[in-house]
């Protein structure tokens, strides 16, 4: 065989090295070897195997794999698929995804990993293949994981030298150049940036502090509170067809979102659909503006044509505010929802 474990000493390693070279030359004359790998033993009696794998899909690009790893990992096929970029939400989900993260989350005597350790390991991961797009296939398997923290005990690797940038990622990583800080009318800075999956609780936290009227002219009717499929579709964005823009404030301690603005995109970019909400509390800032003319230069950069949006015909305030920046009343559709439209491609 090519691995050999237990190595008590130098003398025990360099015998273990001289009847490897032995078995090679003999069954494979023709080999070449340039050296050996020679690591510490890894003794972690107890732990958890598990596998973290990089494929490359011809349509959706690299794509991440988590589930139980050891030698029977094609027999087990305990597995969990995702797309990077990862976060820890994500990261998250694709572990819970899986049989063995029942065993992770510990049982009986046996206490529970740290998930906080193998959730990190798979964001390193996912972001190495974003900077080095070389890496078309990884294989991390076993990744030992206890209570201690995880080790990776072995890993292959294969890189295509014509792989590059980031067009092959099917979902595009967190945007960071967008982000911006702005002042409002009463003095206070808040930052506008891309909405994140992890933004989530606070966004749930935000639609509740929202007044039944707001909430109304937001969703076209009451709703309750937003189930975790809906909230997830809304902070989980495909950056690349469909942007959300969020305020945060910039006060320490001040962890909440106070207005949010978002379009999506159709697949020609002739035209992106718009929706603007503002905490209800901080009407009168001039936060609502300043999300607007945000996601509007977004669009003109991305060299889209229009715009377009749908108000109620009773939400006069919102109606004469897109007014002033720009948008046309298009039409009135089932008697009460005014259709707008911004065009972007006509005289500034």
């Amino acid at each position: 065989g090519g691995v050999v474990l237990n190595l008590a000493g130098p003398f025990e390693v360099e015998k273990a090295g001289n009847l490897m070279l032995e078995r090679v030359g003999v069954k494979f004359p023709e080999a070449r070897i340039d050296g050996f790998t020679v690591q510490r033993m890894a003794n972690r009696a107890g732990a958890h195997e598990i596998i973290i794998g990089v494929s490359t899909d011809p349509i959706f690009g690299p794509v991440l794999m988590f589930g139980q790893g050891g030698t029977a990992v094609e027999i087990i096929h305990d597995f969990a698929i995702g797309l990077p970029p990862l976060n820890t939400s994500l990261a998250r989900d694709l572990i819970e995804r899986t049989r063995i993260a029942k065993l992770l989350h510990g049982y009986r005597d046996r206490p529970a990993v740290d998930l906080e350790a193998i959730t990190l390991s798979l964001i390193k991961i996912s972001q190495l293949i974003i900077d080095i797009p070389q890496i078309v296939e990884l294989d991390i398997n076993p990744l030992f994981a206890d209570a201690s923290g995880v080790i990776a005990v072995d890993a292959r690797i294969r890189l295509d030298p014509a792989s590059t940038g980031s067009e092959r990622l099917a979902i595009q990583p967190y945007p960071k150049d967008l982000e911006e800080v702005v002042t409002l009318k009463n003095g206070r800075t808040v930052l506008l940036r891309p909405i994140r999956p992890e933004d989530e609780p606070n966004h749930h936290q935000f639609v509740s502090r929202l007044t039944p009227e707001d909430i109304r002219f937001r969703f076209f009717g009451l709703v309750g509170e937003l189930p975790h499929t809906e909230m997830a579709r809304l902070t989980q964005i495909d950056y690349d067809r469909e942007m959300a823009f969020i305020a945060v404030p910039l006060d320490d301690g001040v962890n909440e979102t106070w207005g949010v603005v978002r379009t999506m995109c159709d697949p020609d970019n002739e035209k992106a659909e718009f929706a603007v909400v503002v905490r209800s509390d901080l009407k009168d800032t001039g936060l609502g503006r300043l999300l607007m003319n945000k996601i509007i230069r977004h669009c003109k950069v991305r060299g889209t044509g229009q715009i377009v949006g749908q108000v109620l015909h009773d939400n006069i305030r919102m109606l004469k505010f897109i007014e002033t920046l720009g948008f046309k009343r298009i039409r009135l559709v089932e008697g009460e929802i005014v259709e707008v439209a911004l065009d972007l491609r006509g005289p500034a």
